[in-house]
Formats: structure tokens, sequence, C-alpha cells
């Protein structure tokens, strides 16, 4: 069996014991001049194998709608999108070896992922070094696109997530004291720990506690201790679905009863699930709101509610915005060349996707608006709107 299909083939049997089965391939009339390969990479197992799984599905219907359009066209010809699906257990290591392997041998013309920025900045050194374009759709520190022209993002950056926070706090709940709680080890929540501070610092907030903690604890009653005793007026804590419930139950059980707030890991519906009450009417930052979304982000919402049963999560439309993007480069390029790819990557200026209007500044990160999500009623909800100033342009 082609090593190719044999990679898609297992893939899939992984997703379908979780999704069911998800129909792939194109019309039956599609007269194909080859195949292109994209490379997906993704947190299958490991801590956060939600985000593996909603990065899975939105790949798998990005790539069957484009398919079932008999492909993309360049020079005349029309080409099957085939992608390759490597789980990277959600460490750095695995996900550096995957994105060689997947360059190296599969021959791939772009990568999409990593998520995490924990594998995405050393996967983008990779795909820098052998010249290979990357798209991490969810990635938010800044290092993964710094000075790497081959790698791009489409989520906003810390450095403005973290101003997006601070100014909310404060103007919703007046707080002129803070708190931080967040994984040391991991660059994700560290990054936008100390984003968050420097904005708070910088708008009058006094940040009273900046407490860490190490990857896979699970027991924060010491720092959450000494959080409390300095009697902040809210707790910033950007850690991941699957730690928040424990952090939020343990300040509740300590007797804090201020406010908790998050930012974009948050946005993932186990989150409300394994964190039941103790997280209703709790605020965080992210990246789009279902309730809200333009006609563009409501025909993939239906479409996806239809396949699968459930609403979207955050990386499920950043994923599928970041093939879109690869899509609309290589029609651009014209080309198969992946230099040719990058340059037209490059050269997007303003792209129109599930999660926004969005551009993209010479690094390859993507100016675009964030939204605050309230869970309430057992829902991520709307609450408000954080733009960049004069952004988006009028008429968009």
């Amino acid at each position: 069996m082609n090593k190719r299909l044999l990679t898609l083939l297992l893939t899939i049997v992984i997703v379908m014991g979780a999704i069911g089965t998800i129909p792939v391939g194109a019309q039956d009339d599609c007269d194909f001049a080859g195949e292109i390969y994209v490379g997906v990479i993704a947190p299958l197992t490991g801590d956060i194998p939600k985000v593996g799984q909603s990065t899975v599905e939105a790949a798998e219907m990005a790539v069957e709608e484009i398919n079932a359009e008999c492909g993309l066209e360049i020079d005349g010809e029309s080409y099957e999108i085939v992608i390759i699906v490597e789980d990277n257990e959600s460490k750095a290591e695995s996900s550096v070896a995957v994105a060689t392997r997947l360059i190296v041998e599969e021959d791939v013309i772009a990568i999409i992922g990593p998520q995490s920025s924990k594998q995405a900045v050393p996967t983008g050194q990779v795909a820098n070094d052998r010249e290979t374009p990357m798209i991490s759709p969810w990635s938010t520190n800044p290092n993964t696109t710094v000075d790497r022209p081959w790698v791009f993002r489409v989520a906003f950056l810390d450095p403005f997530q973290g101003p997006v926070v601070a100014n909310f706090v404060q103007a919703e709940f007046g707080a002129a004291s803070a708190a931080v709680l967040y994984d040391v080890a991991s660059d994700y929540p560290k990054g936008l720990a100390e984003n968050f501070r420097d904005a708070a610092e910088a708008s009058g907030i006094e940040v009273v506690a900046f407490e860490s903690f190490t990857t896979g604890d699970t027991d924060f009653s010491s720092q959450l201790t000494t959080i409390i005793a300095e009697e902040p007026a809210v707790i910033f804590t950007p850690q991941y679905y699957n730690e928040v419930p424990l952090i939020v139950q343990q300040a509740r059980e300590l007797g804090f009863e201020g406010p908790i707030v998050g930012s974009d890991s948050w946005g993932t519906p186990d989150l409300i699930e394994l964190c039941g009450d103790a997280c209703n009417g709790l605020f965080f930052s992210t990246h789009y709101a279902p309730d809200i979304a333009t006609e563009v982000g409501q025909t993939f919402i239906n479409a996806y509610e239809e396949i699968y049963g459930a609403k979207p999560d955050d990386v499920a439309a950043l994923t599928y915005d970041a093939f879109q993007l690869l899509f609309t480069a290589i029609e651009d390029a014209q080309s198969l060349d992946k230099a040719d790819v990058r340059d037209a990557l490059a050269g997007i200026e303003l792209f129109e996707g599930v999660t926004g209007v969005m551009s993209f500044d010479e690094q390859g990160d993507p100016i675009k608006c964030a939204v605050i999500i309230q869970i309430k009623d057992g829902a991520f909800t709307y609450y408000d709107s954080a733009c960049p100033a004069g952004f988006p342009p009028e008429g968009m």
C-alpha cells in the first residue's frame, strides 16, 4: 500500500474512534494531473488531545471541500490535495522529528501546525531551515515566526492579547490589582503571563503576585495561597483547558471569590465539561465567537456542525483558515514550487476567514481583532471585541 495513503488511513482510524467516519474524496469526474501533499502536525495524544481532534476535523473538512471542487487549478490542470497527519504527542522533540520527516521523506509543499507554541517555536526553525512554508493556526508566541520568512500564523500574538486582557479587567471590574498563575516551563503561558503583567502595570494595575508552576503539576494550593494572601482583585491564568478546572476549583476551595480570567487556550468546549459550575461567569480572550460569526464564519460553522454534531472551537476555525490561506497562496502562485508558495503567502494583503478579517505584517503575523468570551449557562458566549487601532479597514 502507498505509504502516504497508509498514513492518511491510519489517521482517519484514530479520529473515527472519537468522531465517526469523515467522507474524504473528490468528484468522480475530476481528472487530476497529480497530488499536492500537505503535512498536518497535531497533538493527537498527550495532554491536549481535543486540540488534535479539532485540528484533524477541520483539516479533513477543508480538504474534502476543495477536492469536491476538483482540487486546485494550476496552469490549467487540477491537483488533488492529500494530507499527511502526524501526531507530535504534545512534545517539542516529537514535533521537530515529524516535521523533518514530512519535509525530507514526504516532500510536503507546506506544513499546517503545530498548534501550541511549545511545539511551534522549535518546529518553525526546522521549516525555515529547510525552506518549507509552515502555517501555525493557534500559536501566539512571537518566537514562532520572528526572523523566519518561511513561517506564518493565523492567530494574533501574545503582545496583543496580553494588553487586551489587561484592559478588559480594568474596564470590566475596575481592577486596581491582579495576580498571575502560569506554567513557567511552557512557551505560551510564560510569554503571555509576562505580556499581561507588563500591560497591567503600564495601565496602573498592581501585579501583587506572579506565581508559577511546572508542566504536569496538579496541586496549585501553595501558589494560590500566596496569591490569595495578597488580596488581588482578579487572577489571570493563561493555561490550557485541561489545567484551568483544577486551578479554578482549588482557588474557590481556598476562599478566592473574585474573577478569574484566561486566554485563548481556554477555548475548548471540554473546559465547560471539566470545570462545571465553577467556571460559570468567567471570561477569557480568544479568536472568534460562533454566536457573532460573519457569513463566512456561519457557513463554516453550519457545515462543521452538520458533519461532527458540535460547534467548532477556535482551534478548528483557525485550522480551517490556515488551509484556506494555503489554498489561496498556491492558486495565486500558480506553482508547486515551495519558494513561489512562500512568496504568495507573504503577498496576501487582506484575507477574510472564519476568524475574521486579517492582514499580515513582514513577520508573517496577522493583524486582526480579538474577542472576549463569557462562560454562561454552559456555553461560550460573545461578550466584547478588541481590535487594533484602525482595523479592520472600513467596508470590511
